[in-house]
This record gives C-alpha cells, structure tokens and sequence, in this order.
C-alpha cells in the first residue's frame, strides 16, 4: 500500500489524525512519515483491528475481550485488556487510545483507517457512474481497490462473517470498475480480468452479464452467446434455475444482434441497477446516488423506520448481528425476483426479512409489503391473506359510488386475479413471511404473480424452500458466538436493568453455545434473568423446554416457547421423517450417510434430504467431498423425548454401539500401516460417536463390546497421547467382569 503523506485529516480530537491504519490485509499502523509503527503480536494485532473497525468509538470491555481473544478470554480478561491497551500505547503514542467508561476508543477518524476510506472512495466512483462520468468512477475505483494489500481483517482471530462482508465490498467494486471499463471502450483491454472473475464467481449473474457485454462490445458476439449458454447450463446444473431477467435480456439483444443504449447499468451497492424488466432491480432516476454506506461491522442497528410505503412496521428491539446477511439479501434480490430466507425455527428469519425489506424500500417506489402467513390454517386462503396485506381491497373500493360499488362487490374475480391486477403495474416487493406449513399454496402464488407482474420482487421466508423455478434460497445461520452474547447483553438488560453478561462470561458463552445462537432461544433465556441468573440458567439448559417458556404475549403462541416453536416443525413432518428424525438424536458430533442408513435404516436418504429441506438436519461437506449430518443441540433434544416416547432409544442406540464398534474395529489396523493419516484423521472425525457408544456398551454392560471398543482405541489413545483418556475407560471396561487377557488361577 502507498502509504498518504496526512494532510488536513484528523481524529475525533484532532491528535492522532496523522496515523493511519491498515486492516485490508496484515494489520499496520503508519506514522506521518509513512514509517510503520511497531505492531508486533497475533493479540496486539487483533486489538488494533477490533479498534480500527470502529473508530471513533467506545469499544465496551467485553467485546474486546471476546473479539481479541475469540471466546476464550484469560482468567484476568479486563486486566489482559488493560495491558494489551498499554502496549498498543507505547507503540503509537500515548494519545493513540483514549480511556472512556467501560472501555476504550482509538482516536481516529474513518478516513485514517484504509478500509473505512475504501467505503468513502467506492460510494463516490458509483455516484461518478451513475453521473455518467465512466473516467472519473475509473480512476476513483482503482484508488479504492489498490487499498487491499491482502484479505480483510486478517489479524482478526473470528473474521469469517465479518470479512465476508468487505470481500462482497470488494467484489462490488470490481463489477463498478469494469462497468466503467466498458463505458470507456476498453472491453477488449479488461476482458482478461472479467473472464478470470468469472471463473472464481460463475453463479455471479451480474459478472457474467459484464464479461457477455464486454465480448459483444469487442465484436465477438458469436463467443458472448456460446457464453450465455454456458451460463445458462451451469445454473441449471448448480443451482436448478434460469437465468435472472437481466441475462435473458442481454441474451435478447444479443440474438437481434442490437447494442443497449449507453449508459452501461450501475452495478449495485446498496441500491438496484436501472433494469425496468426485473423487480428490485428497476431504480429510480436517483438510484445510482444512493447512499451505499451501512453500518460498522459488528455494529447493532437500532429499532428500524418504516419505508415510506409499505407496511412494515417499526421494530421495537435492536437488530444484532445480521449486517453481512443483510448486504448479501440486498445484492440477491437485485439479481432474483425470489429470494428464499431458509432456516429452522427461532433463526430470526422474519426480521431478518423485515430488516432487509427495510434496507431496500428506496428502490421500490410502490413500497415494501408484508404478508404474514402463519396464522393462515387452510392453503385455500393464502391468496386472501395476500390480499388485505397489500391493501388491495382497499385499491378497488375507494371513491367507488354506490353503483360501482355493488359492481365490484358482486365480481367474481378470484383473489389471485386481483393480485395480479394489483401488483402488475407496480414496483413493490412482497415478503411472504413463513410459508412452511402452506409452501404449495405459497409456491403456486409466487409464480403465478412473478410471471405476471414484471415490477415485482418476492422475499419469502420459510422452513423448506418454495420450489419455485429461479428460487434463490439464501440459509439464515444461527447467530455467531459474539452476536449472541450481544443479543444475550441486549435483551438481558432489557429484563434486568443493570445486567451484565461479563459478570458471568462462562455461563453467558455456555447459554449462547447450547442454545445454538438461535436468536428466539436466546430471548427466551435472557426473559428467565427477571428471577435467574446465568449460572442457573445455563445449568437448567438440560430440561430447556421447560424453562425458556416466557415469551413475548403479543406474539404467536409457537413463538413464545421453545417446545412450541420445534412443535411447529414437527406438526409439518410425515411418519417416516419423525422416525428419522427421532434416531438421528443418538448421535453425537454428527454422522454421514452410511451411518445413518446404518441407525435410520433404508428411509433414511429420502427423508434426510426432507429433514434437510425443512431446516432441521444441517448438512455441511467436509474436507473429503462427503457430507456429513448433525442435529442443532435444540433439536436434537426435543428429538430425543420423541425417541423416548415411542420407547425406540434403545434399539436405536443398539445399531449406533454396533456401526461404531465395527468402525473402530476395522480401522485400528490402518493405523499402523501407510494409511494412517487417514485413519487418524477418520477417528477424529468420529470419536464423538466412539465415545458415546462405548458409553452405551458400559452403562449396559455389555463386557464384549466394550472390550472391542476399547481394544481398538488403544493405539489411537497412545498416538493421540490421551493418555488419562484411556485409563477412565479401561477402568470402566475392567469393572464389567474378569481380564479375559490374565492367566487362569491354577
């Protein structure tokens, strides 16, 4: 990085503006003289990081301490901060970090820190593109990209979600910069670079169209079609879907061998590119000025505005956590018409969508709707219920006269007709908020209004996906380990004035760790500290269903208990996937599939992929190309009760003992010849699994197998040196009956 010589730029105070700050790449600080100033140290780098995020402001204790130290904070966690806080002074000068109640603020201004400064730049090259000024928005972007000497926040130990979001940044300003490219008449000179982003991006449907314009703007119309049919054909492979409006169009004008008129669309950052055909993606003539700027990683939203249309109501609680997805749903929905958040129950799928309904509203000037569908029994009525959330009976009758009125009254339109009517002329975007229990009617409805009202966009939130050709599912993950302890902080003050999660930061992670960072059980646990505290809390965790029961009384009743919210999912389910469900609990650590078609039986690949669909199984590939199955710990013990019902735990434990023991058995040998690595590493994988069915055989006693067991993690505990590992279980497998390896009494 070049580093700028300061000019007028300074801090909030005015005394360290002179410093700048790098963290696009390995974390550096620069004296006015462009000399680097001694950072040294993975904990000193990650303080200045956490710091650099925020500039300007207080940055509590405790979120240094879980930030800095990811969750696994010394035993004087303040003091640690203090000190770490005292070296960063020495290195920058004693001014540098400033101490304020509660914690500390490094004294600088966003312009002092590159990646801040990188935000500032693009938001001014996609404002000089939107202006029609391609030579300015290209010299702009390039100051803005050359910034990044390497990946984002890289000297942050827990970067994943929030570098995710500067590296979508990124990607966003590559797509400007080769827009600005193509407006200048050098598509020949950048197709390199966009042929080589679509290789690392090729289900970015945005790049592909700029790489397709990019050929037919050089004369190789010919190869930008044999492209677009290679787009076309990787979508259906990869994702099940078409092409999205913007690429059939281009696909059209490349079939009539016609030019778009100039400008090129300004690729989105936070507000849709100028495309009438498609729904979010059509702008108003001031789309391209919109403010691209959102709020600091890690940073909570306040209780939202309602749009200036639409009826989304204003949130009453602070949005945690959630930036990062709500940037990836903004860009979704202006390259889709459907857009599915997927998720189990209490994930915070119906605010998430709110939020990003909110974030959008500029783009959509006949206004953000929402359709709440969980209170609708019959699939018959989801029409109905579509119909008063969008106001459309009031559209039809108002200033009608008594003759007209009678005259609309006695139609006999059916409601998706008057949808149609409704929503056809209009740019609006739809939230159909939780379809699963109604996801045919659901499904039908938004296919049948997106074919017919080419304005509108729909952001649907369900339990299993729609199934809706073009159907982009985008998973809401449950709450990151820091974002759930915020929200615990959050909400727990709210219940208990004063409250203080780092008066008790074990049970605090404990709480968060065992709810899954599921966003409505964490709410439910903070209710439980008007007469708890977290200690009692977390160890009431293993009888959950009964404790977290104190929900808010103005929502609906599956929604004010935890049982009732698992309840809602199990209610959706068939006999054979409640079976399946119900064995999947007796695994620990999760499982693949060859294991559970050993427990679950043959049902177990059609209704896994079911119980996947439906948000309660999660799948995830490992390192190997397999796919490995696990239950979120809520699930899995509601599961367990189901299990326990139907008096099955024992059979079901039965076939894990055996498929283990028979695994462990016939990998011990490997582990001495040349596929050790792999056995190790297959027994690490499993060893969750192991131990819980040797568990099994002991509290059975069943002496053979875990004999077996035992003997065959023998030299995995010596090669892992789990030395006090082994003599636990061979004191408990010796206590089973007589050393069958000692000599006979004579």
């Amino acid at each position: 990085m070049t580093v700028q010589k300061p000019g007028s730029v300074a801090g909030p105070s005015g005394d360290n503006g002179p410093v700048r700050y790098r963290i696009l790449g390995t974390t550096q600080a620069f004296r006015p003289d462009g000399t680097s100033a001694p950072v040294g140290g993975a904990r000193l780098r990650a303080l200045l990081t956490v710091f650099a995020l925020r500039p300007g402001r207080t940055v509590p204790v405790p979120v240094l301490v879980d930030e800095v130290w990811d969750g696994d904070p010394p035993a004087d966690a303040s003091g640690a901060v203090q000190a770490l806080v005292g070296r960063l002074r020495r290195a920058l000068g004693p001014d540098a970090v400033a101490s304020v109640d509660g914690g500390y603020r490094l004294v600088a201004g966003a312009d002092d820190v590159d990646l801040h400064r990188f935000e500032r730049l693009v938001g001014d090259g996609v404002r000089a593109l939107a202006d029609g000024d391609a030579a300015k928005a290209a010299v702009v972007l390039d100051d803005a990209l050359a910034l990044w000497q390497g990946p984002a926040l890289a000297d942050l130990p827990d970067r994943t979600a929030a570098a995710a979001r500067f590296e979508a940044r990124r990607l966003d300003a590559c797509r400007a910069r080769l827009t600005a490219a193509l407006a200048l008449g050098q598509a020949e000179q950048y197709l390199p670079e966009l042929t080589a982003l679509c290789d690392a991006h090729p289900l970015d449907e945005r790049l592909q169209g700029l790489r397709l314009r990019a050929l037919r703007d050089a004369g190789r119309t010919a190869e930008a079609l044999a492209g677009y049919e290679d787009v076309r054909r990787l979508l259906a492979d990869r994702l099940g879907a078409d092409p999205g409006a913007e690429l059939r169009a281009l696909h059209g004008e490349l079939l009539e061998g016609s030019s778009p008129p100039p400008p090129l669309p300004v690729p989105s950052l936070g507000a849709p590119p100028p495309d009438p055909r498609i729904g979010l993606a059509a702008s108003s003539s001031n789309a391209g000025r919109a403010d691209i700027s959102a709020p600091p990683a890690f940073e909570e939203r306040g209780p939202g505005r309602s749009p200036r249309r639409g009826n989304l109501r204003s949130r009453l609680t602070s949005f945690v956590g959630r930036d990062a997805e709500i940037d990836t749903i903004r860009g979704d929905l202006t390259s889709a018409r459907l857009v599915t958040l997927l998720g189990p129950g209490g994930a915070g799928k119906t605010r998430l969508s709110q939020e990003a309904g909110e974030a959008v509203a500029e783009a959509v000037p006949d206004g953000v709707w929402l359709a709440e569908l969980a209170p609708v029994d019959d699939p018959e009525n989801v029409p109905e219920a579509v119909l008063t959330a969008v106001g459309a009976r009031e559209t039809v009758l108002r200033g009608a006269g008594a003759e007209e009125m009678r005259a609309v009254m006695d139609r006999q339109d059916d409601p998706v007709s008057r949808l149609v009517e409704h929503c056809g002329r209009r740019r609006m975007l739809l939230i159909l908020d939780n379809c699963e229990h109604v996801v045919d009617a659901a499904a039908r409805l938004a296919e049948r209004l997106l074919e017919r009202c080419p304005g509108l966009t729909v952001l649907a939130t369900s339990r299993e996906p729609l199934g809706v050709p073009g159907e982009l599912l985008r998973p809401v993950e449950p709450l990151a380990r820091p974002y759930a302890l915020r929200l615990l902080a959050d909400r727990g003050a709210a219940a208990r004035p004063g409250f203080d999660p780092a008066d008790d930061p074990e049970a605090a992670a404990e709480i968060c760790r065992r709810l899954d960072g599921l966003p409505l059980a964490i709410e439910l646990a903070a209710a439980r500290l008007r007469m708890l505290t977290l200690r009692q809390i977390a160890e009431r965790l293993d009888d959950r269903f009964r404790l977290l029961t104190s929900g808010s009384r103005t929502v609906l009743p599956r929604q004010q208990t935890l049982r009732a919210v698992v309840d809602w999912s199990w209610d959706l389910l068939d006999e054979e996937e409640r079976d399946v469900l119900r064995r999947l609990s007796v695994f620990a650590g999760g499982c693949d599939l060859a294991a559970a078609e050993a427990v679950c039986g043959p049902a177990a690949l059609e209704a896994l992929g079911s119980l996947v669909d439906k948000s309660l199984v999660v799948a995830a590939s490992t390192d190997e190309g397999k796919m490995r199955y696990r239950l979120l710990e809520t699930v899995a013990e509601y599961a367990r009760e189901r299990l326990d019902e139907v008096g099955a735990r024992a059979v079901a434990e039965r076939a894990h003992l055996t498929y283990y023991r028979e695994l462990a058995r016939t990998t011990d040998p490997l582990l001495r010849g040349p596929g050790q690595r792999a056995a190790i590493a297959l027994l690490e994988l499993e060893y969750e699994n192991i131990r819980t069915a040797l568990r099994h055989a002991v509290a059975e006693r069943d002496e053979q197998e875990a004999l077996v067991l035992a003997l065959s993690l023998c030299w995995y505990w010596q090669m892992r040196d789990l030395r006090s590992e082994a003599r636990t279980w061979s004191t408990e497998v010796k206590e089973l009956g007589p050393d069958p390896f000692t000599a006979p009494a004579s």
